[in-house]
């Protein structure tokens, strides 16, 4: 065995004893994670995090990059209101990375891992000039129940987010100006899923997407599958004081990775879907309703015009973290 190869395995190791055992037929160290069949859909998901994209080394924590990681890929899972169940995880490391770093990128995820009840049940480590992490994941929907897609909304639709908005761009900002701690810059590094009230959307919503790009282009793209147009109540959005002081409610539009979720529930089932949020402690906000066409446009709620800012595109520049840690 090269000594190449055996440092690879010592790091498989390393990033392995952080995990509880995976109880599947077969789970890692194998050249495929062999996974007992469930009498529910499946959901399947990646994404990735990536060094001066999503985050820098000098800003966030190992454990914040390994709970970060794992939490977007959560994230999806909840919008379709699937319950997690496996994932895998590749990891390009430079060649000099600390041992300890990736022991901390292991606690972080291995403690939201359990937090949800995911197991992970293989993956792959390689080389590269910068710190990535792929993670798939996947999830189960209860027998007999449809998966939330973006498709289903119709109009009059009611439109709900959880939680608030802004708070991650808000964090960044924050970030950007030397400040360490406040709780944006919590909410930009440690994004909590929504997994409990994706299981509550399942029952009762049509359609919903998770927020990861900015409210404003997140409910466009739900427009735009669903064939319809959406009035926005701009007064309504839920925005915490320091995110209303700063950015106003245009400025939490275009603000990325809040990993909240967009909901659209018939008229009809609103009131229940209400009081069962509420009786589960899940915080949602009604900010609009989907309407006929014009297929995409957005409006107020008085049917004016809205001007509204662009989220993040990866190829078109956006709210993430370029290598100078300026919003690019």
């Amino acid at each position: 065995m090269s000594q190449k190869r055996a440092g690879e395995f010592t790091l498989i190791d390393l990033f392995l004893s952080q995990f509880p055992r995976a109880r599947v037929p077969v789970g890692p160290g194998d050249d495929c994670a062999v996974l007992a069949p469930s009498k529910g859909a499946q959901c399947i998901t990646t994404d990735a995090v990536v060094e001066d994209v999503h985050f820098t080394r000098a800003w966030f924590t190992p454990e914040d990059i390994g709970h970060k990681a794992l939490a977007v890929n959560l994230s999806d899972l909840a919008s379709m209101g699937a319950v997690p169940r496996w994932f895998v995880c590749a990891l390009a490391l430079p060649r000099d990375f600390p041992r300890r770093a990736l022991l901390g990128i292991a606690r972080g995820m291995s403690a939201l891992a359990r937090v949800h009840g995911i197991a992970l049940v293989g993956g792959n480590f390689t080389s590269a000039r910068e710190l990535s992490i792929t993670l798939t994941a996947a999830g189960e929907l209860s027998p007999g129940t449809a998966p939330l897609t973006r498709a289903g909304g119709r109009p009059g639709d009611v439109l709900y987010v959880s939680g608030t908005l802004g708070d991650a761009r808000l964090g960044l900002s924050h970030l950007q100006q030397g400040r360490r701690r406040s709780p944006a810059i919590l909410r930009q590094k440690r994004p909590e899923p929504r997994i409990a009230l994706g299981r509550l959307g399942a029952r009762f919503a049509s359609a919903a997407l998770d927020i990861s790009d900015g409210l404003a282009q997140d409910l466009g793209h739900l427009c735009a599958a669903s064939g319809v147009g959406a009035e926005l109540e701009l007064e309504s959005l839920p925005l915490s004081p320091s995110v209303r002081a700063a950015l106003g409610p245009e400025g939490a539009l275009a603000g990325g990775e809040d990993y909240e979720l967009l909901l659209a529930v018939p008229p009809g089932r609103t009131s229940t879907f209400e009081r069962a949020c509420l009786r589960a402690e899940e915080p949602i906000t009604r900010v609009g309703r989907l309407t006929e066409g014009p297929v995409g446009r957005i409006r107020g709620a008085r049917g004016q015009g809205l001007r509204l800012p662009a989220g993040f595109d990866h190829f078109q520049g956006g709210g993430r973290i370029d290598r100078s840690g300026r919003e690019g």
